[in-house]
């Protein structure tokens, strides 16, 4: 019994050690397999490098094909982008071997490995540098996050505001004959806009496109205001003294312009972008949409006391509405023109066209 009992001490004495010795054998593999995965890796980069330059002067190539650059400059930035890769592979392999160093002195201290290494088969690729066609960080991860990288979102959005002076155009008549006050008529304008470039390795030329509201006013002259008369408009003499007396049109358009103007290529290593804040830019185009409201407000006193009407009646005003517009910008201000070619109203035996002037502010 006694020889059992000591039998027993000795193993669960030895204990400790076997599994300290089975993690030590454990701990030497798992370094072993990492040194001979990072040796592995020295001959990716170069071959990864390679691959990229080859790709970086495929593109030097074809923007001197398509006149881009001259011939000089298309050497400089072969030179270039060669000398990088070059240092870039020296730098990497530097880092490699600093790594296998490091477990070679210390083969049971924990050197930064993904958590997911060696134990699931997978391979793991090493990256680092930078080019148009490289990320400028390090990773080491599995092929599952090794993506092409999104260098830029070809179509960008903003909100759009714009404000002005507002009047109509008549037919055969100069705009100083309009029954409207120039300074009292006005428009407004707020949406929302999309701005794609239209071609591949350059943004000269962009085509804007979104919706907006539309808000034209027209504030009469001398103590008129509008009075529907079957299917024609007319405007009559009104019976109080008038303090205001405005016709207000909403409609919602789809704006379309092609916008045209440098920009400022911003490269921010694993992706760019194009800015054009701060640069001068033109859009030319036009917009059509559909009247959705129409109110006239009416501002007067009766016997010492203040009344307002609203009325809101359509006014044989046109539902389908479309037009020209332009604007010239430096940043997000711009000077910005509009001008309906439908006429405000239907059946009229005069024309009148809305036309509006003001400022437009694109906010990013």
């Amino acid at each position: 019994m006694q020889t059992i009992t000591k039998f027993l001490v000795l193993l669960l004495l030895s204990m400790p050690i076997v599994e300290l010795a089975a993690q030590e054998q454990t701990n030497q593999n798992e370094t072993a397999q990492k040194i001979e995965a990072l040796k592995a890796l020295k001959s990716e980069v170069q071959n990864e490098e390679k691959q990229a330059l080859k790709e970086e002067i495929e593109a030097i190539n074809k923007r001197f094909d398509k006149g881009e650059i001259s011939k000089e400059e298309q050497e400089l930035l072969k030179k270039e982008a060669a000398k990088e890769h070059a240092l870039n592979i020296e730098n990497r392999i530097a880092i490699l071997d600093n790594k296998i160093a490091l477990l070679q002195r210390n083969p049971f201290n924990k050197v930064e490995m993904p958590d997911s290494y060696c134990n699931n088969g997978r391979r793991f690729k090493f990256r680092l540098g930078g080019s148009e066609v490289r990320n400028t960080w390090l990773f080491i991860g599995n092929d599952k996050y090794d993506r092409p990288i999104n260098y830029e979102k070809p179509i960008v959005s903003n909100f759009v505001i714009a404000f002005g002076l507002n009047n109509a155009i008549f037919e055969g008549e100069a705009i100083e004959d309009s029954p409207y006050k120039i300074g009292g008529s006005r428009f407004f304008e707020i949406g929302w806009a999309w701005n794609t470039r239209l071609f591949k390795n350059s943004n000269w030329l962009r085509l804007k496109y979104g919706f907006s509201f539309q808000l034209n006013g027209l504030k009469l002259k001398d103590n008129q205001y509008f009075v529907k008369d079957g299917d024609q408009t007319v405007l009559e003499t009104f019976e109080h003294d008038l303090k205001k007396a405005k016709l207000t049109i909403t409609n919602l358009v789809l704006p379309l312009h092609f916008e045209f103007g440098p920009s400022k290529k911003i490269d921010k290593g694993d992706y760019f972008r194009y800015s054009t804040r701060g640069k001068f830019k033109m859009g030319i185009g036009g917009y059509a949409g559909f009247n959705i409201g129409t109110r006239q407000k009416l501002k007067y006193k009766v016997d010492g006391e203040k009344v307002k009407d609203k009325i809101k009646r359509d006014y044989n005003t046109t539902n389908l509405v479309y037009g020209l517009s332009t604007y010239a910008a430096f940043g997000g201000i711009a000077v910005y023109a509009k001008y309906d070619l439908s006429p405000i109203f239907k059946h009229q035996t005069v024309d009148q066209n809305n036309i509006s002037l003001g400022l437009r502010f694109d906010m990013y």
